[in-house]
Order: structure tokens, then C-alpha cells, then sequence
């Protein structure tokens, strides 16, 4: 009986990832890299306001890499996206906070 009881309790428990995880990139090593140090900062000093943490990091990219830099970050959400080529990153930090980078000018 008691051995049920902890075979369900393992069953329930959740995964939630506290490193980035890329779920598509056609980014450079070098732009991509930048890229996900910048959401990773943004979505922990911003953990509760993923708007602050889009700017913050939509900010960054265009200092960084010239302006038309767009994004996305929040639970839920689907997207369909006209991008330039090699300029595309979607992620997911902290669990089910997915974010969503791309150029297009």
C-alpha cells in the first residue's frame, strides 16, 4: 500500500527546465548565443512581466545587431512568422515560458 502511494506521487510529478532549451534556430553560433544569454537575463529579471522582458530583450538585439529585431515571450501561444533567412530563435526557459525571436525588416 504504502509503496502505491509513492508510485503515484512520482507519476505526478512535473519537469520544468531551468535552462534554456532551443526548440528551432537557424541562427549563426555566434548571433544565437548572444540571443539566448540576452532572454535567459531578460526572463529572470523579469520574471513576472514577460512584456518588460520582450522589450528588454528586442532593445538589446537591435543595439546589437541592427534594428528590426522582433519578439515574443508568454505561455500559450502559436505563431506563424515571415522572417529573413539565418535570423530565427524559439525557445523555452523556466518551464512553459516560450520565447520567440526573429528578424525581419
Amino acid at each position: 500500500m504504502a509503496d502505491e502511494g509513492k508510485k503515484e506521487e512520482h507519476e505526478t510529478k512535473k519537469i520544468v527546465h531551468v535552462y534554456p532549451l532551443v526548440r528551432q534556430s537557424d541562427m549563426n553560433e555566434e548571433i544565437k548565443g548572444e540571443a539566448i544569454e540576452l532572454a535567459v537575463t531578460a526572463c529572470e529579471k523579469h520574471a513576472a512581466n514577460n512584456e518588460a522582458a520582450a522589450r528588454m530583450i528586442k532593445e538589446s538585439m537591435d543595439k546589437k545587431f541592427g534594428p528590426s529585431w522582433h519578439v515574443v515571450v508568454g505561455e500559450g501561444f502559436g505563431f506563424e512568422i515571415s522572417y529573413e533567412c539565418k535570423n530565427l530563435l524559439y525557445l523555452f526557459f523556466g518551464g512553459n515560458v516560450a520565447i520567440c525571436i526573429w528578424k525581419c525588416s
